[in-house]
C-alpha cells in the first residue's frame, strides 16, 4: 500500500505544506496528482476535473510544478529566457522561433524572480538557487492555478536556502509583490524550518497516511511531529519560524 485513504482537500488561495520523513508518501501523492500514478480506488479531482474522466495532459498546463526531476531534464545549453518561454506548453525544450508574445512574457517572470540580468545565461552555468527561480517563472508562464513546490530547497546551501525561501515568501504571502500568486500553492518539503508564515495550511503523512491535516498553527505540534516522524521531537516556533529537536528516547 503505497497511499492510504488520504482525504485532503485544497481550497483557492489557500498556501499549504506537505510533511514528512522520506518515504512517507509526499511524491506519490503529487504523481497521482498530476495524473502520473494511477490510484486503484478512490477519486481524485484537481481544478473541478476528475482523474479518468478529464484530458489529465491538458490540465497538467494549468499545474505549475518545480521539482527535482523537472530540473534534471533541463538543457544545459539553454537560455533562462527560453526555459521559461517553454513552460506556456508543459514541454522540456523549445522548438523552433519563440512567438514574441511568450518572450516578452518570460522576461517579464524572469524580472519578477529577480533574474532581468540572466535572461541569456545558459542553464548549465546557473547556480542552484537561480535555477530554482528560472523553475518558478517557467512554472508561472502558463498562469497556473495550482503551483507545486516539490522540495524546491534540496541541494541549495544556508544563505541560498534563505534568499530562496524570502522569495516564496513574497511569492505567496504580499499584495505588494509584483509576482503574480497562484490561485493556490503546495510546499513540499521535510524540513520544519523551511515552512513560512505564509503557510497557513499543513499535510502531515506517514508511510502513506494523513497524520493530521488542517490550520498549520494547530497541527503543527511536537506531538503530532513526533507521530509523523516516528521519533520524539519538540518543536519550538520563534518570530514566525520553525526548528525542530530530536530527544532521547
Amino acid at each position: 500500500m503505497i497511499l492510504d485513504r488520504v482525504n485532503w482537500s485544497v481550497a483557492a488561495g489557500e498556501h499549504w505544506v506537505m510533511l514528512g520523513a522520506n518515504g512517507s508518501g509526499k511524491t506519490s501523492l503529487l504523481s497521482a496528482l498530476t495524473g502520473y500514478l494511477s490510484p486503484t480506488s478512490g477519486e481524485i479531482a484537481v481544478l473541478g476535473r476528475t482523474f479518468g474522466r478529464s484530458d489529465w495532459r491538458e490540465l497538467r498546463r494549468q499545474v505549475g510544478i518545480v521539482s527535482s526531476s523537472v530540473r534534471q531534464l533541463m538543457h544545459d545549453d539553454e537560455p533562462a529566457e527560453i526555459t521559461v518561454a517553454s513552460g506556456k506548453y508543459a514541454t522540456i525544450g523549445h522548438w523552433g522561433d519563440v512567438p514574441r508574445g511568450d518572450l516578452a512574457r518570460a522576461r517579464e517572470l524572469l524580472r519578477d524572480v529577480d533574474l532581468t540580468h540572466l535572461a541569456a545565461r545558459r542553464w548549465g552555468v546557473l547556480s542552484q538557487g537561480e535555477r530554482q527561480r528560472v523553475l518558478i517563472a517557467r512554472a508561472l508562464m502558463p498562469r497556473p492555478q495550482l503551483l507545486i513546490l516539490d522540495e524546491p530547497c534540496a541541494g541549495l546551501d544556508p544563505v541560498a536556502r534563505e534568499q530562496f525561501l524570502e522569495f516564496t515568501g513574497r511569492l505567496t504571502g504580499s499584495e505588494t509583490s509584483r509576482t503574480p500568486n497562484p490561485a493556490a500553492l503546495v510546499f513540499v518539503t521535510h524540513h520544519v524550518e523551511e515552512i513560512l508564515p505564509s503557510f497557513t495550511r499543513a499535510l502531515l503523512l506517514r508511510e502513506g497516511k494523513v497524520v493530521a491535516s488542517g490550520r498549520a498553527t494547530q497541527i503543527l505540534t511536537s506531538e503530532n511531529l513526533t507521530n509523523t516522524f516516528a521519533a520524539p521531537v519538540r518543536l519550538r516556533r520563534s518570530a514566525g519560524r520553525y526548528s525542530l529537536n530530536c530527544l532521547r528516547r
